[in-house]
């Protein structure tokens, strides 16, 4: 399908920066993964992203995932599928059906259920924790001081294989704390994988180590 220029042109800048950021933070060439962020995009518009080349996208819900992406993934080898929005406890085994990473494990219940699931299933999703840095009311993740309670309880208890940290700062708040926060707890925890970074601050998480950045409207628009 053919691309419009618009997109062509914004997933060509945002990996021009991604490359530029790498080598300003004296980081390896390649070594930051792009998530593009499809939610609310139809498999249409998603398609001539695909065609250039991106094979990682993220999601926000189960239930819009699924009217798009089982055939999206059918038509394409090596796609990667993050579920990157909150997880509702009766949706786990349809996102442990569909998604290749869960990105947002952020309580007992969820990594109960995700257990249960990757057991009945025999399969196995990368497993990242979402940290509320801000500690916000409103937003989903385990708080910075429990992380490693949480952290221990998901390895040692469940045997789940946590491989990355996410986290979402305040949309009022220079990111750049927060990210080193998450830096910190995952170097406390052996973890190698940071999902940091949006649209607006994708950069500047690089420089504090993120390893994947998650980008929407950046490349397909406002939504």
């Amino acid at each position: 399908m053919e691309c419009s220029v618009s997109v062509q042109q914004n997933l060509e800048k945002i990996r021009a920066a991604i490359a530029a950021a790498e080598t300003e933070a004296e980081r390896k060439k390649g070594s930051v993964r792009l998530v593009a962020v499809s939610k609310t995009k139809s498999a249409d518009e998603i398609r001539p992203v695909i065609a250039l080349g991106q094979r990682l996208f993220g999601e926000n819900r189960v239930q819009e995932a699924q009217t798009k992406w089982p055939g999206l993934k059918a038509e394409t080898a090596g796609i990667e599928l993050h579920l990157i929005g909150p997880l509702q406890s009766n949706k786990t085994a349809d996102a442990v059906a569909l998604f290749d990473v869960i990105e947002t494990v952020d309580r007992e219940k969820i990594a109960r259920e995700i257990a249960r699931e990757i057991d009945k299933q025999e399969k196995s999703p990368g497993l990242y924790v979402q940290i509320n840095t801000g500690s916000e009311p409103q937003k989903a993740g385990i708080e910075p001081d429990e992380a490693g309670a949480f952290i221990d309880f998901c390895r040692n208890d469940l045997k789940l294989k946590i491989t990355g940290l996410m986290c979402i700062p305040p949309v009022e708040e220079n990111p750049g704390p927060h990210f080193a926060l998450l830096a910190k707890i995952a170097r406390d925890h052996d973890i190698d994988t940071l999902s940091m970074g949006m649209s607006d601050d994708f950069e500047t998480a690089i420089g504090f180590g993120a390893t994947e950045v998650r980008v929407g409207s950046a490349i397909f628009g406002a939504r």
